[in-house]
């Protein structure tokens, strides 16, 4: 296990923290059983939802509320998307980790199978990817700046654009400069996942590593933004904690970067607590497929505009019926090991998978629900 010193801390690049000041603001007081159908009602009748209607719409009133909800979404979606649905395989070309968070199977303590790609693992990782005919790739990796060094992850993103043209990493927090060097390598999209917006919850459940600092992680996007990338994801890891409170800020962090950066591509994405190395029983904030819903149909009444993916951690069914619905891009071909694509897989996986259909098989879902699949939504010149 690599050994953690002030200088992984001293690095970090602090920047104005106005946004996340107004995020937790909101979130003092909240109340979300206090919330009324009238309530309810009134936020499903408003153009653009404040943080109050936003709050509505995610609290245990609105449950009885989700048809309703779904229509509205299903209309905000095809006025902004069509029928349009994205797809896209995400590449861990490596697990190792230095962070203690009690919930991953990465955690530095765990005691799994590490493994890195060789730069040629990679391309025959991406020739593999490549040949399902999918041109958009999220490149993985564990908290690790020594095991996956910036100039690694830099090559691997250079490597990308020869079968890419979209490519997304979802990896440590970095400073401006660096993810700037990341976007002139070819990277399009950052996504940070800040897990659970509750202070306290968060130092509970981040023992050791870089990932204890909040903040630094919570203005990761942006910080991303600043350094040139197009657009960045958003989410929190639902039934961590109180999954409303934490989607409540997840969508407000969305909303106000969205706000500050107009010109970015902003989206959400919904993971739900999964089984993993040292967790395979029900926790007790567990959120249920009517609850993740809930939250997706929400987040689409708040922003219209954003992007809303769907990953392999839930099942095929639940992915059928909201890609279309609300979702706008969706996994294919998954593997969550390191590697996996074309050879045996290098290092053990993150957590296991509810959907394990290849790219043929989910084009075909959308086809059937007359959807059209997307391969390419943007071309670089």
């Amino acid at each position: 296990m690599q050994r953690i010193t002030k200088a992984d801390f001293d690095h970090m690049q602090r920047i104005d923290e106005e946004l996340m000041h107004r995020v937790l603001g909101e979130l003092e007081g909240l109340d979300f059983a206090s919330f009324t159908s009238r309530d309810v009602q009134a936020a499903l009748q408003a153009k653009e939802l404040s943080p109050v209607d936003f709050a509505a719409l995610l609290s245990p009133a609105a449950g009885a509320y989700l048809e309703p909800m779904a229509q509205k979404a299903k209309r905000l979606t095809q006025a902004q998307f069509g029928n349009a649905v994205c797809l896209y395989t995400p590449l861990y070309i490596a697990n190792y980790c230095v962070n203690e968070c009690v919930y991953c199977g990465f955690n530095c303590k765990n005691h799994i199978h590490r493994g890195k790609l060789s730069m040629d693992e990679i391309r025959r990782e991406y020739e593999a990817i490549a040949k399902t005919g999918l041109r958009e790739i999220l490149i993985l990796t564990g908290e690790s700046r020594s095991q996956s060094s910036l100039s690694y992850i830099g090559e691997a993103v250079s490597l990308a654009k020869e079968y890419f043209s979209t490519i997304g990493i979802e990896i440590y927090p970095l400073n401006v400069d660096e993810y700037a060097f990341l976007q002139q390598q070819g990277a399009d999209f950052v996504s940070v996942y800040q897990e659970t917006y509750d202070t306290h919850l968060y130092d509970q459940v981040h023992l050791s590593g870089p990932k204890c600092d909040f903040s630094y992680r919570f203005h990761a996007q942006e910080r991303a933004l600043l350094g040139g990338m197009r657009g960045v994801g958003v989410g929190a890891l639902l039934g961590l904690g109180d999954f409303r409170r934490d989607a409540f800020a997840a969508g407000l962090h969305a909303k106000f970067l969205q706000q500050k950066y107009p010109h970015a591509e902003i989206s959400f994405s919904v993971p739900r607590m999964r089984p993993y190395i040292n967790r395979t029983d029900h926790g007790p904030n567990d959120v249920h497929e009517p609850q993740l819903l809930q939250v997706m149909l929400a987040y689409r009444c708040l922003l219209p505009f954003a992007g809303l993916n769907i990953s392999t951690r839930e099942r095929a069914g639940f992915r059928d019926n909201v890609v279309g619905l609300v979702a706008t891009k969706i996994s294919a071909g998954v593997k969550t090991g390191v590697g996996g694509h074309e050879e045996q897989e290098k290092g053990d996986a993150q957590f296991e998978i509810s959907d394990p259909r290849s790219v043929r098989e989910i084009r075909e879902m959308l086809q059937s629900r007359g959807l059209q699949e997307v391969f390419t939504d943007y071309i670089r010149l």
